[in-house]
């Protein structure tokens, strides 16, 4: 009896099981979500080669949506938006995540997953609702996670506008400025004003993502259109994206759109014309 009880509840419970997790695939990429963890990004694939974080610990892993700026929460991740089940719909091929209000914030946060086939693109839209009664100022912030395990990150940008200046090794060459991960005792972030995109390769992937290119006023103050942070030692990094500081009256919403590309790379991850060129090519 203790036995069949046991095979009923497992069957029961496998089901449920499988609709935790949701994936997206186009071409030869797959991206995985998790609308009940948060609806994070948990993995993005390349004929299943992995290119994001997989690490255990929290805020260590996947790819996740914060609104910014930072100071309005300070730390840790507003729960609603970072660990909380999200509400889940799926129609005419896309996948729409719904939060529950920050009781906090008094923000609703949506993500909206679909493909492009003709680009083999995942694109990605967010959007923060303005719950509340009052209106308000946010920017929308994706932060995605790589180990820190070498590779190259670079992008768009003069090497004199990197802030705080010399806190990473940036180099400038071939028209971006460049970063290859190094290990430090302390953690570090820098602030860029980039040209929409921002790209990282390793492993013999490439990985881009295209968004709006933002004018110099428009990150959320103390913010900016492209970050990178840097863990102590030598575990993860996180490659950081923002939209427009925008004023929301109340029930008003923003949407910005994020473009995923995956991609194989035959070549050093390392500085070079080739890899700019390949880049320049998708965007």
């Amino acid at each position: 009896m203790k036995r069949q009880l046991f095979l009923l509840l497992l069957a029961m419970l496998l089901p449920l099981a499988g609709v935790a997790q949701r994936q997206l695939t186009v071409g030869d990429i797959t991206m995985t979500v998790s609308p009940e963890k948060g609806g994070k990004i948990l993995s993005l694939q390349y004929k299943g080669q992995e290119i994001i974080s997989q690490l255990k610990a929290p805020e260590s892993f996947g790819s996740t949506f914060w609104t910014s700026p930072q100071k309005e929460w300070n730390w840790p991740p507003v729960r609603e938006f970072d660990k909380m089940p999200y509400q889940v719909e799926e129609h005419d091929g896309r996948l729409v995540l719904t939060s529950e209000v920050s009781r906090r914030l008094q923000y609703r946060v949506r993500k909206e997953f679909s493909t492009e086939q003709k680009d083999n693109a995942i694109v990605v839209t967010y959007s923060i609702v303005n719950e509340s009664d009052e209106t308000r100022q946010v920017a929308p912030w994706e932060i995605t996670r790589v180990e820190n395990n070498g590779g190259v990150i670079f992008f768009d940008a003069p090497l004199d506008g990197i802030t705080p200046a010399n806190l990473m090794s940036f180099t400038a060459a071939h028209g971006a400025v460049w970063y290859q991960p190094d290990e430090a005792a302390g953690n570090r972030k820098i602030n860029a004003d980039g040209k929409g995109w921002y790209a990282y390769c390793n492993n013999g992937l490439l990985l881009l993502k295209t968004f709006d290119d933002l004018q110099p006023t428009q990150p959320a103050p103390g913010e900016a259109e492209i970050q990178v942070y840097v863990n102590r030692g030598k575990t993860y990094i996180e490659l950081e994206c923002q939209g427009a500081y925008t004023t929301l009256k109340p029930h008003e919403e923003l949407s910005w759109t994020v473009r995923w590309y995956l991609l194989p790379f035959i070549g050093n991850a390392e500085p070079s014309a080739k890899l700019l060129k390949t880049v320049k090519k998708i965007k």
